[in-house]
């Protein structure tokens, strides 16, 4: 899984960092984040990093502002940025920790320290409600803006009311302004153009040509514009944020003394036994020890229809209890629990780069230079080339800065990803990164586990049969049923539970390897073994071996009962396949991506199951190994390759396929770490879902990259040829970011499937 923002030794890839953004315009402290303050996670902090929250640090353009300001400063072991939480830890010595913040500060941004352990409590997260300080003071700007556009437009010319006119546009910039100037200056003086760079020298040159009004209500729209995208764009970042309120902050615990007491989820130790009741939602991870209930595991796993819990099953964190009271031992603690590593993972999701974000940024930082160069040229040339008089020529040079700004184009992708990843943990698909989420739309082959994957993964009995007409079929199954209930073996399992009779007295119980088990019940001899042990016993018949081969090639193992001179009983135990596997078959054919069966099982028992599930393209008797070069094989063939296992056993298969897709992942760590994309629940679909999600994904992105560069162009050509004020500009740009922040927030909405892509 892709971390940009891991903990790097030093600070030897300030300029190359392999996931470091491109050095692009970026948007301005709000643009790309929001109000909204964050839990923050601390599980993965180095032991002796401190850390930092930086309110203003949104774009992964300024942690890489951050990271050059920090590149002369020594003493600095390690870096690690998460820009969803806007959080920087960082280990250095004592005597370098000052200059390092100060280093910061200089670069404009304000880091404050955090305490660690309060931080990252869930209560400690605050949300800034939408009448805010910073609202008033945009608001009053934008009054002031107005009040001098008004008097440069109603008032007769004359002194007193120009210096009125001047000083309520000088009051505007400075409400709506200063953090912009700061920060524009700050790049101007490292040599950068980024976006409050542009806006700086363009409010600025329109104050010097006299366009006060003008600059003000620029700076105004500008800065107002930006707080409503980072509303907008919070949406989308913190969306995931949402599944923290699921966990309930305390927990009923039972002390040694048999008491139970109320105490803080994050307090309570592995193996302690909690309670809840129905209608209350599960506080951490666990496994049921008294009770049956149905939980809803729909915040976890996506599942629509609660699913029955009873002894010995897990329930997560974060899912609620419907019908009756449970008890369950706690196995994972507050910080560890399904749902936060979901959380951490999607995090970590949104925190990396998609190849359509990187080209984005690579032609921002080709853009902004040269829009800005067009603009000097226009200023210095065209009274010359076109006649303008200089101060025509100087103002639609600021307009085309205007222009420049990349906002919209900066921030059209990564809205539109981080609400695609948002939208599809909700579903119980947790995606681990961009690349993965853009990747998937260009699969063309999956192939697919038979066990555990297209299969439930757990014996049952499907098919019990008496063979000897004289005994009685009641007897007959009770006394199969007590001595497949002495044995240990699966199948043996499988067939008592199947057949749920009365437990019947049996002695002599004795294992015979390889061939099944031996009692004796009422002083008479049984054996319940597989066919070699029939064989040896001389029980065979023909109608019997037909019998056999029947169950065999449907892929069934057969289990015989039989006393010392007959064949009683036949039970045929199966692997069934998953209701929803033939249904995701279709699904992926309907997408033209080709399912493929690879199963270390025989190859009847896999053709079996594969007709079951409407695959044709069956390989079974597979190695590891022989998996890994089928996949190849398949890569070769189709181009892109997926693979779909349990993360464990495919484990080379799953990291030479092009996306690995985990099933079962609730709850199974090595799942979560092996695959690319993990199915949170065992719903084969989901997959077709994530391939669906991929296209809609970059549908979106190439849309909001369209849009944007549309507008401006439009407005390129209306500053140049046409009217187009520094006004309309901003309105045009701030427009543009609006509209693709709006566009790839509908990615949090889903389609069903059957709905059109």
């Amino acid at each position: 899984m892709n971390n940009e923002n891991a903990l790097e030794p030093g600070l030897p890839h300030a300029h190359g960092h392999p996931h470091a953004p491109a050095e692009t315009a970026c948007c301005n402290n709000s643009v790309c984040g929001g109000a909204a303050l964050a839990p923050v996670d601390t599980a993965d902090i180095p032991k002796g990093a401190l850390l930092f929250r930086i309110p203003t640090m949104d774009c992964a353009v300024e942690e890489s502002e951050i990271r050059r300001a920090l590149e002369p400063v020594r003493g600095i072991s390690g870096l690690r940025f998460r820009l969803g939480e806007r959080t920087m830890a960082i280990t250095a010595d004592g005597a370098a920790l000052p200059d390092a913040l100060e280093a910061i500060r200089k670069a404009g941004f304000k880091p404050e320290p955090l305490d660690a352990v309060a931080a990252a409590s869930p209560g400690s997260a605050r949300t800034v409600g939408f009448v805010t300080p910073e609202l008033a003071r945009l608001a009053g700007a934008l009054l002031l803006a107005i009040a001098a556009e008004t008097i440069s437009f109603l008032a007769p010319e004359g002194m007193a009311f120009t210096a009125v006119e001047m000083g309520l546009a000088l009051a505007a910039i400075a409400l709506a302004g200063l953090d912009t100037y700061k920060k524009g200056f700050g790049a101007l003086v490292r040599g950068r153009l980024n976006i409050n760079a542009l806006m700086a020298v363009a409010v600025t040159g329109a104050f010097v040509i006299g366009q006060w009004p003008e600059a003000a209500m620029v700076m105004a729209l500008y800065a107002i514009a930006e707080m409503i995208e980072a509303r907008a764009v919070d949406r989308a970042r913190n969306a995931i944020q949402g599944l923290l309120a699921l966990a309930p902050e305390q927990a009923e615990v039972r002390q040694p003394d048999g008491r139970w007491r109320t105490v803080k989820a994050d307090a309570v130790a592995l193996d302690a036994l909690v309670r809840i009741r129905p209608g209350e939602r599960v506080p951490l991870d666990g496994i049921v020890t008294e009770g049956a209930s149905a939980i809803d595991q729909a915040p976890v796993t996506g599942e629509s229809i609660p699913v029955d819990k009873s002894v010995g099953d897990a329930v997560f964190a974060g899912t609620i209890n419907q019908t009756a009271a449970l008890e369950f031992r706690v196995t994972a603690v507050a910080a560890n629990t399904t749902l936060a590593r979901i959380i951490h993972a999607v995090e970590e999701a949104q925190g990396s780069r998609a190849p359509t974000q990187r080209f984005v940024d690579r032609f921002a930082a080709v853009y902004t230079p040269a829009v800005f160069v067009l603009a000097v040229a226009v200023a210095v040339l065209a009274p010359w080339l076109m006649g303008w008089t200089w101060i025509d020529a100087a103002y639609k040079a600021l307009v085309l800065l205007v222009i420049a700004c990349p906002c919209a184009l900066v921030i059209s992708t990564p809205v539109t990803v981080v609400s695609a990843l948002a939208s599809a943990a909700r579903r119980g698909i947790l995606i681990k990164g961009g690349t993965y989420l853009e990747e998937a739309r260009k699969l063309k082959a999956l192939a697919l586990d038979k066990t555990g994957t297209l299969t439930e993964g757990k014996p049952k009995l499907v098919e019990a049969r008496l063979l000897d007409t004289a005994a009685g079929e009641g007897e007959i199954f009770a006394i199969a049923a007590s001595i497949a209930g002495r044995s240990d073996h699966p199948v043996s399992k499988a067939i008592a539970l199947g057949l749920k009779r009365e437990p019947r007295p049996v002695g002599d119980f004795t294992a015979l390897p390889g061939r099944g088990v031996q009692a004796t019940h009422e002083g008479r001899s049984y054996v319940l073994g597989n066919h070699r042990l029939i064989e040896e016993r001389q029980l065979c018949s023909p109608a019997l071996e037909a019998e056999l081969k029947r169950h065999e090639e449907a892929g069934r193992t057969v289990t015989l009962l039989a006393s010392g001179h007959a064949v009683l009983a036949l039970f045929a135990v199966a692997d069934t396949i998953k209701p929803s596997s033939r249904a995701a078959m279709a699904e992926l054919r309907a997408l033209g991506v080709t399912p493929v069966m690879l199963t270390g099982d025989n190859t009847a028992t896999a053709r079996a199951i594969g007709s079951l599930a409407g695959i044709d393209d069956v390989r079974g008797n597979l190695l590891p190994e022989q998996k890994l070069g089928a996949i190849k094989a398949l890569q070769q063939r189709y181009g892109m390759a997926g693979m779909t296992g349990d993360g464990i056993n495919d484990a080379p298969a799953l990291a030479q396929a092009d996306i690995g897709f985990a099933m079962g992942g609730a709850g199974t760590d090595t799942a979560m770490e092996a695959a690319d994309v993990v199915i949170m629940n065992d719903d084969l679909r989901r997959i077709a879902e994530t391939i669906r999600l991929s296209r809609r994904a970059h549908a979106v992105l190439w849309q909001n990259i369209m849009l944007a560069l549309g507008i401006k162009a439009v407005f390129f050509v209306l500053a140049v040829f046409g009217s187009a004020t520094m006004w309309m500009a901003v309105f045009a740009d701030m427009g543009a970011s609006l509209l693709v922040v709006a566009n790839g927030l509908r990615l949090m909405r889903v389609p069903g499937r059957g709905e059109s892509d």
